[in-house]
């Protein structure tokens, strides 16, 4: 066994806390890790404790667990630093729904780009920055493996902000999109080849095979006969740009102009407006659900989530090779794309860490997308780092569903209520309203 110390971050988020550690104690190396779990919450900092032990004891893993209120406590020595953190909870989330919903501004899920995306992560980089430093002072040579959203924000303000080098941000949306897919063309995923590149919830699926032989063509064929199929965003953006995109029609409505703006659209292509707050509702409903199957005993399911995170800690701690997919700084990995922006990409990963591949030129449709999505994310993150609120503003601007949907007095009427709301959450130089 190869015994390492794995730092939760946020520990406090129950059900995501359970899927990872369900994955890590199915690795027969790393059933005796060091677990060592944070959040601020004293009650969820408990839950999070006894599921995990009874995990553990569910997986026949023998870990060392402990549960720290102190964050530097659960960093000190760590070799992995998974952050699993939401500033502000359900609150704050609420807001990011209510005050733009004022305005006429819809949102589906409001945690990548637009308004929502906006300030979840102008209350998050102060948490980022304190967090990098802790880590270059208590365990510099760890990778810490970032879940919180908004990703690629996030990823970059990290990057810029600490200095840190081995971050890499981790989502799903890959993985079950290529499921999701296989199980539509009724082809095994184990049999499948893909490629998938650009930016976190709106990445490409470049190459799609099975055997050698392209599986688009009986993509193209079974969306034409399936008019059910057609009311999707995402076949929507493929049937007109090309490349399936790696993320749900609920997300993917969000990053565009097109569809959330028009009532039309919203019906033909069945959006949920609002739908965050209903899934909101439902994690706090399964921790709730948690604290009490422990507190009486009662069984607990565990269950696997095929997150990446523990896949890269069995590879670098074991030499095992994989390819996962991860959002790291574009460092000449898409030529196409700018520099000082977060991209999505393969990478190889196994005893020298996460590799990312170089992938070279996106196809110039996907490509336009995602520099309008990164000149956003560039704006708030320059906003943090120079201290200059008017980036937030130019950032709803630029963002393509706000803009469609207001004209600019009144984004930046939204932008200042939106500070007003959160202020207590931002650092001190962006909590100033401008007006007009």
């Amino acid at each position: 066994m190869t015994t390492c110390k794995i730092a939760f971050i946020g520990a406090g988020s129950v059900v995501f806390t359970q899927g990872l550690l369900a994955d890590l104690f199915a690795f027969p190396e790393l059933k005796d890790a060091h677990i060592a779990l944070h959040d601020i919450d004293a009650g969820r900092l408990a839950t999070a404790h006894g599921a995990a032990r009874h995990i553990a004891g569910e997986r026949g893993a023998a870990p060392r667990i402990t549960a720290h209120a102190d964050r530097r406590a659960a960093l000190d020595g760590a070799d992995f630093v998974i952050n699993i953190v939401q500033v502000g909870m359900r609150e704050s989330t609420r807001t990011d729904f209510a005050v733009p919903a004022s305005y006429g501004v819809r949102q589906t899920i409001g945690d990548t780009l637009g308004i929502g995306g906006i300030f979840r992560a102008l209350r998050t980089f102060p948490l980022l920055r304190s967090l990098g430093r802790d880590i270059q002072e208590l365990c510099p040579d760890a990778w810490l493996l970032n879940y919180t959203n908004p990703m690629a924000m996030n990823v970059q303000y990290l990057t810029q902000a600490t200095g840190l080098t081995r971050v890499v941000g981790l989502c799903h949306s890959v993985y079950w999109t290529m499921r999701d897919l296989s199980d539509l063309l009724r082809v095994p995923y184990e049999e499948v080849s893909y490629q998938a590149a650009g930016v976190n919830h709106q990445a490409w699926v470049l190459r799609f095979e099975h055997d050698g032989t392209d599986l688009y063509p009986r993509l193209d064929a079974l969306i034409a006969d399936d008019a059910q199929l057609r009311r999707r965003v995402r076949v929507d953006m493929y049937r007109r740009l090309g490349y399936y995109p790696t993320e749900t029609s609920e997300h993917s409505c969000e990053y565009v102009p097109w569809y959330l703006h028009h009532d039309d659209e919203i019906e033909r292509l069945r959006l949920p407006v609002g739908a965050y707050l209903d899934i909101v509702d439902e994690n706090a409903a399964e921790y709730e659900k948690t604290r009490a199957a422990l507190a009486s005993g009662a069984p607990l399911p565990v269950e696997g989530t095929m997150e990446y995170a523990p896949q890269i800690i069995h590879s670098i701690t074991t030499g095992t090779p994989r390819t996962v997919y991860g959002n790291v700084p574009n460092h000449g990995l898409i030529d196409n794309l700018p520099a000082a922006g977060t991209v999505e990409v393969p990478c190889l990963v196994d005893a020298l860490g996460v590799q990312p591949t170089r992938v070279g030129a996106l196809p110039a449709q996907c490509a336009a997308l995602n520099r309008t999505y990164l000149s956003m994310n560039d704006l708030v993150v320059r906003a943090a780092l120079h201290d200059e609120p008017r980036h937030i503003r130019h950032a709803a601007m630029t963002d393509p569903a706000t803009a469609a949907a207001l004209p600019v007095e009144r984004i930046w009427d939204l932008c200042d209520d939106m500070v007003r709301a959160h202020a207590e959450l931002l650092q001190p130089s962006l909590r100033a309203t401008l007006g007009h």
